[in-house]
């Protein structure tokens, strides 16, 4: 039975604070965020045709999983300095914090895949992105995501445990060998390649056609217009989620490669890791800022949250006292006060 409550402090106080701190903000604002985009985005029947849609629905699950079960425990841990849930909530941790950083990932390149099949290659579009073949994709996403941190699980290459000396759960070394670079290999650094040469071939073909149809058709389809004004809004702020992504998550992944076994900088994993929390937050938020539409579902949705509250309001009976018409009031006659 492994000792959750002996560590060996490597953070000062004030990070761990710092860090608790922001575990629980982040975990009560992303729970409410990602809910309420995700209501949003199911209420809205414009977004919901756009294949891009069940990606970003994936997303937020996602996002929200990490901030309703990780950043609670995360938040324990920085506040005690120690472990102290139990080695089976210490193995599900980091199947839980990889897992969904994989599927965040790989949600990212289907949408960035989906984004360059419309605008580079629309005949395979309708083939790609049926119903059907979406449910495929979000299947193996998750599936693969998750089948990552099998090993590690069952002690098959490397083990989940308790570093004492960080009082993280995370991915340890067995037998000197850890799966922790090849799973940042597979379910980070390759993806995030895939998603940068996608949208620099988005990028290329997007100003290849904008040539062609200044020079052939100077009088475009007004409707035509608009659809490729909406799907190219909707490629930036897809691209957008990836940069802000990448930036959040990178100063992670720098430190756990390369400052993972002496943690000479603890305060600087301590800020990275508040970086990486804050990625399942700031999404709904550059949803609203940055697309016309997604701001729409979200009034959408606060409109119809005030109408069912004020119309639950309006049933409420009334305080004050409304004598019927047809009630019989007693007046006593003046001769008997004579």
């Amino acid at each position: 039975m492994m000792n959750y409550t002996t560590s060996v402090i490597r953070y000062p106080r004030e990070a761990t604070i710092f860090a608790a701190c922001c575990a629980i903000v982040f975990c009560v604002v992303g729970v409410i965020g990602n809910s309420v985009t995700v209501l949003a985005l199911i209420r809205c029947p414009k977004l919901r045709v756009h294949a891009t849609t069940a990606f970003v629905l994936s997303l937020c699950l996602s996002d929200l999983i990490f901030c309703s079960i990780n950043l609670p425990l995360t938040a324990a841990r920085y506040i005690y300095e120690a472990w102290i849930l139990g080695e089976a909530l210490c193995k599900l941790f980091p199947v839980l914090f990889y897992g969904n950083v994989a599927v965040s990932v790989l949600n990212m390149v289907a949408i960035t895949l989906n984004r360059y099949v419309l605008i580079s290659c629309q005949h395979y579009y309708n083939i790609l992105f049926s119903k059907s073949a979406i449910w495929i994709q979000l299947f193996f996403i998750w599936g693969i995501a998750f089948l990552l941190m099998v090993p590690p699980l069952l002690g098959m290459w490397g083990q989940l445990g308790l570093n004492p000396s960080t009082f993280s759960c995370t991915i340890l070394n067995k037998n000197g060998k850890s799966p922790k670079n090849m799973i940042f290999l597979v379910g980070f650094i390759l993806p995030c390649v895939v998603i940068i040469l996608a949208y620099s071939c988005i990028y290329y073909s997007v100003r290849k056609s904008r040539k062609k149809l200044r020079s052939h058709q100077p009088i475009s389809d007004k409707r035509s217009g608009r659809r490729e004004k909406d799907d190219s809004r909707l490629t930036k702020l897809m691209a957008i989620i990836f940069v802000c992504f990448l930036t959040c998550f990178f100063p992670l992944m720098l430190v756990n490669v390369f400052d993972d076994h002496e943690i000479r900088y603890p305060v600087v994993h301590v800020l990275a890791s508040v970086m990486a929390w804050a990625s399942s937050v700031i999404n709904p938020f550059i949803y609203a800022a940055s697309n016309r539409q997604y701001r729409s579902a979200y009034s959408k949705l606060f409109r119809i949250v005030k109408s069912s509250v004020v119309f639950s309001d309006s049933k409420q009976p009334s305080n004050n006292f409304r004598p019927d018409r047809n009630s019989v009031t007693y007046k006593p006659s003046v001769a008997s006060d004579m």
